[in-house]
């Protein structure tokens, strides 16, 4: 009998604390077991299949031009100390490339997913607080500060070693050149231009004056603030091709998307003829073994050419079915009556 003034630590008297509610158990039999391993096998036969021809259907084009080979055209570009040098990598197309085509460039042996690399980086100045632009935080550290101890805007090394070389893109008709135009517009993540990064507001009518102080990362040629003279819109921490390198590959072996063709008489691809590519070569690649190239392709409805998720569903889709067999063939040597004890 409970004294006045006492407690208990007796739960409530409900079906939920006294555990009364209803559950349900499936009991799993060879009658649900194998149908249900076939099925999920047939499934993803069929989901396989269809990934897998629609990856065929996608057209990919891919050319080194990394220019180590004497007898590629980029190969005086790779001699140390050359300044703007230029090159040209020309091709040709047999058939039309179905649009709108994507053009990435691609790098190897590239290893941003290395931790200390991904650190590398100030967020407080890439949302525009002014504030760490004269103070960049330790982790931008040794691209924090310049020589002259003057702070370095954006800090930090994935934005210094930002991709820098451009391309420029022609037909050949006829002898002469007619320049394909690329739509760099859009090109990076929603969340980055919108939400992610940030530019500082402008400092009396100039946006050049809110980096006052501040200089350019030391392999930049020129400030965050005149990446893009021609688009005010596309300058700054918002510049498209800034944004689409600071998203960080997870594998040494990546691309990233540079232009789109969709404009013009090439809206529904790239007509069958010669090409002629004109590479603007700065970004230097030997030092680590790397390697670069440029990448065309355009997509389906499941996006890029992926061979391998149409295959790894073909192969387990597979493995169910076969399992399937084996537990019938097991089952009906060795079934026993549910009645039997043991």
């Amino acid at each position: 009998m409970k004294n006045e003034g006492e407690t208990t630590e007796q739960p409530d008297n409900t079906a939920f604390t006294q555990q009364r509610l209803p559950a349900w158990q499936p009991i799993l039999s060879a009658g649900i077991v194998i149908p249900g391993f076939l099925l999920i096998g047939l499934a993803f036969i069929g989901i396989g299949v269809g990934l897998f021809l629609t990856s065929q259907t996608i057209t990919v084009l891919e050319m080194d031009y990394t220019g180590v080979e004497k007898d590629k055209p980029c190969f005086g570009c790779t001699i140390p100390n050359i300044q703007n040098c230029t090159c040209e990598v020309q091709f040709s197309l047999s058939t039309l490339f179905k649009g709108p085509v994507f053009f990435y460039y691609g790098l190897s042996n590239y290893f941003q997913n290395f931790r200390k690399y991904g650190v590398s980086k100030d967020y407080y100045q890439l949302t525009g607080d002014t504030q760490y632009f004269t103070n960049p935080q330790d982790s931008c550290s040794p691209f924090a500060y310049d020589s002259k101890k003057n702070p370095i805007v954006p800090c930090g090394a994935i934005a210094n070693s930002m991709f820098n070389d451009t391309f420029e893109l022609y037909q050949l008709i006829n002898g002469t050149k007619k320049q394909v135009p690329l739509d760099g517009k859009g090109i990076s993540w929603w969340t980055d231009y919108n939400i992610k990064y940030r530019n500082p507001s402008p400092v009396n009518g100039s946006f050049a004056n809110a980096f006052s102080g501040t200089r350019n990362p030391i392999n930049w040629p020129k400030p965050v603030y005149e990446l893009d003279l021609t688009d005010q819109n596309n300058n700054g921490f918002l510049n498209q091709d800034f944004l689409v390198w600071m998203r960080r590959a997870a594998l040494p072996d990546f691309r990233k998307l540079y232009r789109r063709i969709t404009q013009g008489d090439y809206a529904e691809g790239l007509p069958a003829g010669n090409y002629s590519l004109t590479v603007h070569y700065n970004y230097p690649v030997l030092t680590f073994d790397g390697r670069k190239k440029v990448v065309f392709s355009n997509v389906s409805w499941m996006g890029g050419k992926n061979d391998f998720l149409g295959i790894a569903y073909l192969v387990v889709g597979s493995l169910c079915v076969v399992m399937s067999v084996v537990m019938l063939i097991v089952y009906a040597k060795f079934k026993f009556s549910d009645d039997d004890d043991v």
